[in-house]
């Protein structure tokens, strides 16, 4: 485990995934971690929403970003690209209000920030970035653009 983030200025959620960076958490993996986070955090707010899920797969016409945010409303979460090459997907999910008669049994939902962040390929184009929300998916289609494929002719040999 390196306790030095990588050059890109945070860790990636997938170590296959080069294009794939995530906000460094410096005391990530240590046992007091959670404690830490519950003592920093506002109102013992948990940071598991940080863990937000998010499929990325390629098309021949796009990258497509699925991202899971069950109970947020498209006012709730933002889409940005940031210098034309970083998609930043962020957001905040508000904790209930809690009545004084309420007595609570279990709270495993989680609330606060969350935010992800991706390198963009460079045939990335930025300027067309479409991003929409239905039934808890938010959905973000970033157009690729079109391959040059290589122009082949065919050179008779005379002999």
């Amino acid at each position: 485990m390196s306790l030095i983030p990588s050059f890109f200025g945070g860790k990636r959620s997938n170590v296959f995934d080069p294009f794939s960076l995530d906000i460094w958490d410096p005391f990530e993996g240590f046992p007091l971690s959670a404690t830490l986070a519950n003592l920093t955090s506002s109102g013992g707010e948990s940071s598991a929403i940080a863990n937000t899920r998010v499929d990325w797969k390629e098309t021949p016409q796009a990258h497509v970003f699925n991202v899971d945010l069950p109970g947020l409303k498209k006012e709730e979460v933002k889409v940005e690209v940031e210098d034309g090459k970083v998609l930043q997907i962020s957001g905040e999910r508000s904790r209930e209000k809690e009545e004084k008669d309420d007595r609570w049994h279990r709270v495993e939902r989680s609330t606060g920030k969350f935010m992800r962040r991706f390198w963009l390929p460079e045939n990335a184009k930025v300027d067309q970035v479409k991003a929409a929300m239905e039934n808890g998916v938010l959905t973000v289609t970033v157009p690729k653009e079109e391959e040059n494929k290589p122009q082949m002719k065919s050179i008779q040999i005379s002999g």
